[in-house]
């Protein structure tokens, strides 16, 4: 994916008239850490069960698998001002939206990157840009199996939790679903069409 991600960027680099993309996906359990010297989220020299992958990405550690939708827009922000704090809360709004059309009333904290249920967090962000061209981009819990991020600290957080839709509505939460209205409220946000292929 990273790989993809990165001919992506390449291909807009090359093209400025090219659309923005999205890519929506669930990892198999894999574990990252974005661009930073400090690796303690990880837990030097315990045993995860998943590979670790370093990214280039912001942020600390966390978890990716099942259950988890993550998404990937392709963005290029010269078409907005070239404003890469704009375009993190516009990712995060678009994820607090998708939430409360599921009945979780998610919201930003103030000085945190992310989306956040009172003092757990079920939605993160990172991001990386390449000459004004955005990759990497937000992990929603959907149904993710939760346990997986105990093995670290999730974002380098200590005294936070995670979360899920499906832990905060008690009801399961069809991944297709939730694609949908990720994909209606982004296009909305971005201003950019989706085309299905």
């Amino acid at each position: 994916t990273l790989r993809f991600q990165e001919q992506l960027v390449r291909a807009h680099q090359e093209d400025p008239d090219r659309e923005n993309e999205l890519l929506l996906l669930e990892h198999a359990g894999v574990y990252t850490i974005g661009r930073t010297r400090n690796h303690a989220s990880l837990h030097p020299g315990s045993v995860l069960p998943f590979p670790v992958h370093e990214i280039n990405r912001g942020g600390q550690a966390t978890y990716h698998g099942p259950g988890q939708l993550v998404g990937y827009p392709i963005t290029d922000l010269n078409r907005c001002g070239r404003d890469l704090h704009r375009y993190v809360t516009t990712l995060e709004n678009i994820l607090i939206e998708t939430c409360a059309r599921f009945g979780v009333q998610a919201r930003i904290r103030e000085g945190l990157v992310g989306v956040w249920v009172e003092n757990r967090k079920i939605a993160s962000i990172g991001v990386g840009v390449k000459k004004w061209i955005a990759m990497h981009g937000f992990a929603l819990n959907v149904s993710t199996d939760l346990e997986w991020f105990g093995l670290i600290n999730p974002c380098g957080f200590v005294d936070r939790g995670v979360t899920s839709i499906e832990r905060e509505t008690g009801r399961t939460v069809p991944m297709d679903e939730v694609k949908k209205s990720i994909v209606t409220v982004l296009s909305e946000k971005l201003d950019v069409k989706i085309y299905n292929k």
